[in-house]
């Protein structure tokens, strides 16, 4: 469809230094991207500005300085660690004479060569789809003229908007059979609940360990490797507590700046996290950023509108520590909010478990609601949830519920009614049981 440079291995890399803290990347991250796309770094343009340049982001010296590396180092695809428009990578393409990368597409194409379900394949085409819809004007050098031909003259669609056209039918296309796997995994969530086994999803940083804990957790072989997104399809399978089960998910690891049609291509497969019971974060302990990781997969799961279910704080790798010990800490509650264990090693598990087990029972909810029929609403609610446990019905026809559903939806139902669905509790025990 397009016609543009090949890409191939070798890369020269670009990483500006911003004042703005919104605007700054990892260097180190970017070289971890680019080998886990399968390329090889031949060279890195470093430097900082305040701002970046409306043509070529790097402004004219430093772009005069890149092709010339690219043509020492006879490099084929330039790699830049940050987003980059349409106009400048064209502007750039024309200086380098090669192809052109920016972060967001070096992300899809990693999650390109991961996907390996039919799920996963057409979430990262839905990505790239979007993506590719806001470059179109780049791959042709004919998009204005309109087809030829006779019986073909006058006012017809020029080149560009064919291609836009059809990019939009195959747009619509995925997200219809996407959504027929999203009511699908609706469907399994619903026969989980039905089952009384809460879900337990896995979250953190790319690359912080979570796809070893969860192997070493459930003794599965899912594909895991010391590479960013390893992991991108996600997995379910039982875990044992002390004094039951849950399921355990495996999903895609988060990073800093995530592209937002990735979020919005991966609405089916983030939704295991959406409706998980608990959340368990999991932090690289010896990783020098952190704090930073932390801090952006707290912002993904915001965006997600996740960050209200209940998280407990893996600490994972503690074998890369000087003299540390596993150990769970408690916050001023008693409740644990950190654990610190080793997936490698498998040090910590028996804690790690003990405090799942202990989290498991505080966020499950029963509550017994007297619902009149001016507020008969929140029953096709509390069904979509499959929270219904007994209904009846009294003298003057108001609906007695029993229902029984995790914290993080009843806090998202809280929000959602304002407050209204807390005057329809019957009995004055809110009472928290266990799984």
């Amino acid at each position: 469809m397009f016609d543009r440079y090949e890409a191939g291995e070798t890369a020269v890399l670009v990483h500006i230094e911003f004042s703005d803290e919104e605007r700054r990347e990892d260097l180190l991250e970017l070289q971890l991207l680019v080998e886990s796309a399968g390329a090889r770094s031949v060279g890195v343009i470093t430097g900082s500005r305040r701002s970046p340049d409306r043509k070529f982001f790097i402004g004219t010296g430093k772009a005069e300085e890149l092709a010339a590396m690219v043509a020492a180092t006879e490099a084929n695809v330039v790699i830049f660690n940050h987003a980059l428009s349409p106009a400048q990578e064209r502007n750039l393409e024309a200086v380098c004479q090669c192809r052109v990368l920016d972060r967001t597409t070096l992300i899809l194409d990693i999650f390109a060569q991961r996907a390996r379900t039919h799920e996963g394949k057409l979430q990262v085409e839905l990505a790239q789809l979007r993506h590719m819809s806001t470059r179109l004007i780049r791959g042709w050098t004919h998009l204005e003229r309109q087809k030829g031909g006779i019986g073909m003259r006058g006012p017809g669609e020029t080149q560009l908007e064919t291609d836009r056209r059809l990019l939009r039918g195959r747009i619509k296309n995925i997200n219809k059979r996407l959504d027929k796997v999203d009511k699908q995994r609706e469907q399994s969530r619903r026969a989980r609940k039905r089952s009384d086994m809460a879900t337990v999803a896995l979250v953190g940083y790319t690359n912080a360990g979570k796809s070893t804990l969860f192997n070493s957790l459930t003794l599965s072989e899912v594909y895991a490797a010391d590479q960013l997104f390893a992991t991108l399809d996600p997995t379910l399978r039982k875990l044992d507590l002390p004094d039951g089960a849950v399921i355990l998910a495996d999903t895609v690891g988060f990073i800093r700046h995530l592209p937002h049609d990735l979020v919005a291509a991966f609405k089916a497969t983030l939704q295991e996290t959406r409706q998980a019971d608990l959340l368990l974060h999991i932090v690289d302990c010896a990783d020098d950023n952190m704090t930073e990781n932390f801090d952006q997969v707290q912002s993904v799961l915001e965006e997600i509108e996740a960050d209200d279910i209940t998280q407990l704080v893996v600490c994972n790798k503690i074998d890369l520590l000087e003299d540390f010990a596993p150990r769970i800490d408690y916050d001023d509650e008693g409740k644990p909010e950190r654990v610190w264990v080793s997936a490698q090693k498998r040090i910590g598990f028996d804690l790690l478990l003990q405090a799942v087990t202990e989290l498991i029972g505080a966020v499950i909810y029963e509550r017994t609601l007297k619902i009149p029929a001016s507020a008969g609403h929140y029953l096709g609610q509390f069904y979509r949830l499959d929270a219904i446990q007994q209904k009846e019905y009294d003298d003057l026809g108001n609906c007695i519920l029993s229902v029984r559903l995790s914290e993080a939806d009843w806090r998202r139902l809280m929000k959602q009614s304002q407050g209204e669905l807390e005057t329809l509790v019957f009995e004055p025990s809110e009472a928290e049981v266990s799984c």
